[in-house]
């Protein structure tokens, strides 16, 4: 929390540390669009991640953190919830979305909903989730007959020049985990 994240909270997606002090050099970004923006599914990691840190230790510091994470990228996403690959891409619109982004912070803000105590705050999260749900049931990002995934439009490593605008297997994976924890939040069941 301390040195991976911006002011803003939005995430580098490596840091750089000096071997022998540990004092951190700087921060980078290899797979988004510059070292000063925000990669889309880096942001989403922290969100998932840090959602699951406060499940697993009860650390209200880590629940906090969660939604400033989270604060930040909803702030950015287009009206349909699916984020460009960087929210900083300077050809936005004409960008590749990253609907494996969306997939994993769907799933990560179902959860979030159920721990964050003000109503209106937790109401946030899951209509957002369900937004991004939406839309990745659309045709719009359904591969339906065009191949074996679930999802197209995902983006992999675009500054490598390697998975763009393709259908990627974790995309699925945190698709169908959002579609399943929604399916419990809906049926009145807790996640875990």
């Amino acid at each position: 929390m301390k040195n991976h994240f911006r002011p803003d909270y939005s995430a580098y997606h490596a840091v750089i540390y000096d071997r022998e002090t540990g004092k951190k050099i700087k921060g980078v970004t290899h797979q988004g669009y510059a070292d000063d923006s925000m990669w889309a599914r880096g942001q989403s990691w922290a969100i998932y991640g840090y959602t699951m840190c406060f499940r697993e230790t009860g650390n209200r510091a880590f629940l906090e953190f969660a939604q400033k994470v989270s604060d930040v990228y909803l702030a950015k996403l287009p009206t349909d919830g699916i984020p460009y690959w960087d929210f900083n891409d300077p050809s936005i619109p004409n960008a590749p979305k990253d609907a494996s982004a969306a997939a994993v912070v769907a799933s990560g803000l179902l959860e979030l909903s159920t721990f964050v105590n003000n109503k209106a705050k937790s109401q946030k999260y899951r209509k957002a989730a369900e937004l991004m749900l939406t839309s990745l049931s659309s045709v719009a990002y359904q591969s339906r007959n065009k191949n074996t995934a679930f999802l197209l439009h995902s983006t992999g490593h675009k500054p490598n020049g390697s998975e763009i605008d393709t259908s990627i297997i974790y995309a699925d994976y945190y698709y169908m985990e959002a579609l399943l924890r929604l399916k419990k939040l809906q049926k009145g069941n807790r996640l875990k």
